[in-house]
């Protein structure tokens, strides 16, 4: 897979995820089947699925810089810097999806681990054509 394909394709798993989380935000799909059915009521829902919304939109943002299609309005180092975060947080999150009380979700650690892999591919696939052309 080349660097172009694993950036398109985590963008649109990326998007995907954010209109999951608005469907649960906007009521479509139920709260109880998600966060391993540990949420009790609406306040808890809201909270969580708009933090989870932001926390999704700016993980879109880093990628869209780390694919050159917005400008970088944050340097790249720190980019590079939260994109393997990010890579390690959804790793975590896949432990975390195994052990949901829902089978539902257990589904998603899939998801969740393509995530971590995708992340860092792209990562070490960038460093390594960072390293090429400054030689």
């Amino acid at each position: 897979m080349n660097l172009t394909t694993a950036i398109k394709l985590t963008l649109g798993i990326v998007v995907a995820i954010l209109l999951f989380h608005l469907s649960i935000l906007f009521k479509v799909v139920p709260y109880e089947i998600t966060w391993g059915g540990r949420l009790t009521n609406d306040f808890e829902m809201y909270v969580f699925e708009t933090v989870s919304v932001l926390v999704n939109l700016f993980l879109l943002t880093l990628l869209m810089i780390k694919g050159k299609y917005w400008n970088a309005f944050m340097p790249l180092r720190i980019v590079n810097i939260l994109l393997w975060a990010f890579g390690a947080l959804f790793a975590l999150n896949t432990v975390g999806n195994v052990l949901a009380k829902t089978s539902f979700e257990k589904t998603f650690a899939i998801i969740t681990l393509a995530l971590s892999f995708l992340i860092c591919y792209i990562q070490i696939k960038t460093g390594k054509h960072h390293l090429e052309t400054k030689s």
